[in-house]
């Protein structure tokens, strides 16, 4: 783990995502941009695009080839599909991140846990909500795997997954330095089905500096 020099009322951008609000933004080059675990043990599912060319963004597959590792911390690298470096991860205050849990969505609820969670609200769903919000023809078709910050999903040794609760606190949180102009969304994830949020979504913080 890694703490930051940054001092969060220097701060160029802050804002509040509320549990189950999508949150979508460019980050430019050179800018560093920090995600806040306000109250602990909360997901907070975040895809990212090239803000030029959002046909390039972040692949989880090229991110662990590249560093032989599942799980993201301080000095990773965030690769995107055409394998160029979207974002480094300068600071960490939780100690790794999730690759491969992916966002949950109203399929997974209904095969997961009961045919009656169809209805509840999902981070495919905000994920949708802030793609169309933004524009540039972005849509459905454009998530990908994503990144889980703060969320724990350990591999067990028969290759399964399984979803914990989480290892953040209170405070906590991950930043990451732009390597190009991009876009970053988030999903401030809602689910209420496993104990990835305690069964308690919390709201998180966005900070951006120049």
């Amino acid at each position: 783990m890694k703490e930051s020099s940054l001092d969060p009322n220097r701060a160029a951008y802050v804002a509040t995502v509320l549990a189950g609000d999508h949150w979508m933004h460019e980050v430019r080059k050179g800018q560093t941009f920090r995600i806040l675990d306000l109250e602990g043990n909360q997901a907070a599912d975040t895809l990212f695009y090239n803000a030029h060319n959002p046909e390039e963004r972040y692949s989880a597959s090229d991110t662990i080839q590249q560093q032989s590792n599942l799980y993201l911390t301080s000095g990773s690298a965030l690769i995107s599909n055409e394998g160029n470096t979207l974002l480094t991860i300068v600071a960490d205050t939780c100690g790794r991140h999730d690759t491969v849990g992916g966002a949950c969505s109203r399929e997974s609820n209904t095969m997961r846990y009961a045919l009656d969670k169809e209805p509840m609200h999902t981070c495919r769903d905000s994920f949708i909500c802030g793609l169309s919000h933004w524009g540039q023809g972005l849509g459905k078709r454009d998530i990908t795997c994503n990144i889980n910050f703060f969320m724990n999903v350990p591999v067990t040794p028969e290759g399964r997954l399984t979803f914990e609760d989480g290892i953040s606190a209170p405070g906590r949180y991950v930043e990451m330095r732009a390597e190009m102009d991009v876009l970053a969304l988030i999903s401030n994830c809602p689910q209420l089905n496993n104990p990835c949020n305690g069964y308690n979504p919390t709201p998180v913080q966005v900070l951006i500096w120049d």
